[in-house]
Formats: C-alpha cells, structure tokens, sequence
C-alpha cells in the first residue's frame, strides 16, 4: 500500500460525503450522515478483517458516495422503479469515486477491484465482499434498529432482522449479539436469529 496516496483518497471521499446536508448522530458525534456512516463502516471492516485489502477500506469508506444526490424519489415508485434506482444509484457512485482514484493516481486494476466491492459483485464467494456486507448490517442494526423498531410492528420488525442477520457470515452475527441493545433489542434479535437460516432479504441499503 502507497500509504499517502491512500491517506488523500480516503480524504478526497470523506470531503465528498461530508456535504451531505442531513446530519445524524453515531457513536456519540454529530455530523453529515454519510460521512458518519462511512466512518461507522470502515470501522466494523477492519474489526471484522483486520488484514483488509487497500481496496476493502478504500470500498468502505466510498460505499454510500453522495448518495444524496440520487433520492429515491428521483425514480418512479413500484418496484420497478426502485430496482433501477438502485442500479442508477451504483453505477453514479462507482463513476463518482472512480474519478477521486484515478486523479489520486490509482490504476484501472485497483478501481475495478474498489468499484466491485462497492457493487458487492461475488458476494457469497468473495470473503472482502462479505466483509463489507457485514459491516452495512451491523451499521444497520448500530444506527437505525431502534428508529425503526418504534415504527414498525413486531412481526415486520422480526422479519427485517431475519432477512439482515440471513445476509451475515458468523463473525457478523458474532458482532450483532455484542452490540448494545435494550433489553426488547435483544429479544427481537434472538427471535429473529432462529428465523434467519437461509433468509434471504433485499440489497442492503
């Protein structure tokens, strides 16, 4: 790893997020959402594989690129259209950050290879790929779970755990049983892990 060129990639992606103009609180710190979460996400790859690629972290870091800028509701509703806002969505940002790599000096091998990460092209086959999985559930389950938890009916709240923890290797759910839930938290969550085998949700956001 060139760790310079690296340090001004990672600074060039997280000058990008930061003009995200929604601000949440994670781990305690406020600020733009996506560069919150990108920080969150890099932090549970390198718990999870310590020994992460240049293109892992790099994938991590960018997995959400300005993702503001594409609102769902830039699509027509229906799942149609959702599907190809989730494709338009990717192929932006993979655009969008391959431009910072390249004026960083990358070369198109390590761009393809951030790129497919991003896009989780192998997941299932790909062990870095799993890892970035992994880490968006546990963001999930670390940032929004409670939100969503007050909103949601427990069944449907049941069933959103199950097909996330159904995407996760056993490090991931390893990690998912040690966060800190309330009590209800971690009684949804024991629920949801007897139904997850062989669960299969939609991408994960």
């Amino acid at each position: 790893m060139d760790a310079a060129r690296f340090v001004r990639a990672v600074t060039a992606i997280d000058a990008a997020n930061a003009e995200d103009p929604t601000e949440v609180t994670v781990g305690g710190r406020r600020g733009p959402k996506e560069l919150l979460h990108a920080e969150a996400v890099t932090g549970w790859v390198l718990r999870l594989r310590p020994d992460a690629s240049e293109a892992l972290q790099l994938a991590a870091r960018a997995h959400h690129f300005r993702r503001w800028e594409s609102p769902r509701s830039s699509h027509p509703k229906g799942r149609a259209g959702y599907l190809r806002w989730r494709r338009d969505l990717s192929q932006r940002q993979a655009e969008g950050v391959a431009t910072l790599l390249r004026a960083g000096g990358y070369d198109e091998a390590n761009v393809a290879r951030v790129q497919d990460i991003m896009r989780k092209r192998g997941l299932g086959t790909d062990p870095e790929i799993q890892a970035l999985e992994d880490a968006l559930c546990l963001v999930f389950l670390e940032t929004q779970y409670d939100d969503l938890r007050a909103r949601l009916a427990r069944p449907h709240m049941i069933d959103v755990l199950a097909k996330t923890m159904g995407k996760m290797s056993p490090d991931g759910l390893a990690l998912a049983r040690g966060l800190a839930l309330s009590e209800e938290g971690r009684a949804l969550l024991a629920q949801a892990a007897a139904m997850s085998s062989g669960a299969a949700g939609p991408p994960t956001p």
